[in-house]
């Protein structure tokens, strides 16, 4: 990856990354630019998994489809025929990616030329960076003003997190995390690590922690961000974390913050 770049003017770029794939970035990428465009900012989505692309079914917009970002980089459309405003909202928009292409199609280069365009017309930028560290993976960080970590409560995704903590750290980048899929009874029990047990792991501010919440499938499979139902609680997560970005001061739930007592049973296992 190339040198750290100075903050450019425009819309804030945040990489939504994690290396292990199946945590879920592209959920999200989807309900976190959502929730941003509900608060009333400019948002664009960015697919950047090219031949792998799921975030336009995720906003239920895949049959709204015409040109992608490989097309926006050959020339073969105009950027602002490539972006898809949401069904849901004036405020969101998404650039999907190529299905049909490898992630070699774009450069470092291109894709910030790309970037660097939308910028004056977006207050933020999200990109969905494809699983591994690979080409996709660098170019999506080499682009990005900071990043956003997404991890399950598991020991091999906080492994390949911290990771890629190392190579963001690397490019003098900032960082916050996203706990997804947290299961408060199984913390509770000592079944899982606790949210300050992930802290003190992977050591970056927390962004927010989001709940393991079954409509959050209902959501994907209509195709419409969880952020739309009040009723769903890792709805209610993604709107507290686009709040946070926001500047809000929003502070953690008490299910989101460490129990002493639930600590110390589990270190010293009472009841064994």
């Amino acid at each position: 990856m190339e040198e750290p770049k100075g903050r450019k003017s425009g819309a804030q770029v945040y990489v939504v990354t994690s290396g292990k794939g199946g945590v879920g970035k592209t959920t999200t990428t989807a309900n976190l630019g959502a929730a941003l465009a509900l608060k009333g900012v400019r948002v664009l989505v960015v697919d950047a998994d090219i031949g792998l692309r799921n975030l336009d079914v995720m906003l239920g917009l895949e049959n709204r489809v015409v040109f992608n970002l490989v097309d926006v980089v050959r020339g073969e459309c105009k950027p602002a025929q490539a972006i898809i405003r949401s069904k849901k909202s004036s405020n969101l928009y998404l650039l999907p990616a190529s299905q049909t292409d490898d992630k070699e199609s774009v450069s470092l280069e291109d894709f910030r030329q790309v970037v660097d365009f939308f910028r004056k017309e977006f207050d933020f930028i999200l990109i969905d960076s494809p699983a591994g560290i690979e080409h996709g993976f660098k170019t999506s960080v080499g682009v990005a003003d900071e990043a956003i970590l997404v991890t399950t409560p598991e020991v091999t995704s906080l492994r390949d997190v911290d990771k890629v903590i190392g190579l963001i750290s690397a490019q003098q980048m900032e960082s916050r995390l996203v706990i997804n899929r947290f299961d408060v009874d199984m913390a509770r029990r000592g079944d899982m690590l606790s949210v300050q047990d992930i802290q003190e792991i992977l050591s970056i501010p927390l962004l927010g922690v989001v709940p393991k919440d079954d409509s959050i499938i209902i959501s994907a499979n209509y195709g419409e961000p969880v952020v739309y139902n009040p009723k769903s609680k890792a709805g209610g997560a993604f709107i507290k974390l686009a709040g946070r970005l926001l500047g809000e001061s929003i502070p953690l739930d008490d299910w989101e913050r460490e129990n002493i007592w639930n600590k110390l049973t589990r270190m010293f296992k009472f009841g064994d």
